[in-house]
């Protein structure tokens, strides 16, 4: 039986309950996601690349989502190259508003340019996550504030001992 393949790009710095959600929405159409977290050599990240992939795993398996059903990799080139490297036929993105609509479908169009055997799959975010933003998680740890409405248990705590 052949798997049906997405893969799902992002920083994840740090994986919030926004990337979650898509996460979940993704698993219930494709069979397995490549969790992709993009490294840039230039960019520096609150958590390093090895510190994302142990908060992802713990927050997958806090949720008991089995661990077959997703795989997490680097990628620091273009994210239809990753797509192809692990066999996903689709590319995963989450939208909050019209903003992100706008945004991604130039980038769906521009991927579909240079990619046409992948399809571009968007995922709404739920009403209830549609506000967070791993940029505004960051800042609110890094003021002291209480990210845990907005990040996994094990996600806070990592937060907290950043900022502590």
């Amino acid at each position: 039986m052949t798997k049906h393949v997405a893969i799902y790009g992002g920083s994840f710095d740090p994986i919030t309950n926004g990337h979650m959600d898509v996460l979940r929405a993704t698993l219930a159409v494709f069979d397995k996601v490549v969790v992709a977290i993009g490294t840039h050599p230039g960019k520096k990240g609150l958590f390093d690349f090895k510190e994302r992939v142990t908060l992802i795993e713990e927050v997958i398996d806090s949720e008991g989502i089995p661990t077959d059903a997703v795989e997490i990799v680097s990628f620091d080139g273009l994210i239809v190259d990753a797509a192809r490297s692990h066999g996903a036929k689709a590319l995963v993105r989450g939208l909050r508003d019209g903003t992100d609509l706008d945004y991604e479908m130039q980038m769906a169009g521009m991927n579909e340019m240079m990619a046409p055997d992948l399809q571009t799959v968007f995922f709404p975010a739920s009403p209830s996550v549609r506000t967070i933003t791993a940029t505004l998680v960051r800042q609110i740890a890094s003021m002291g504030g209480d990210t845990s409405p907005f990040v996994p248990a094990a996600v806070d705590k990592a937060l907290r001992a950043k900022f502590n």
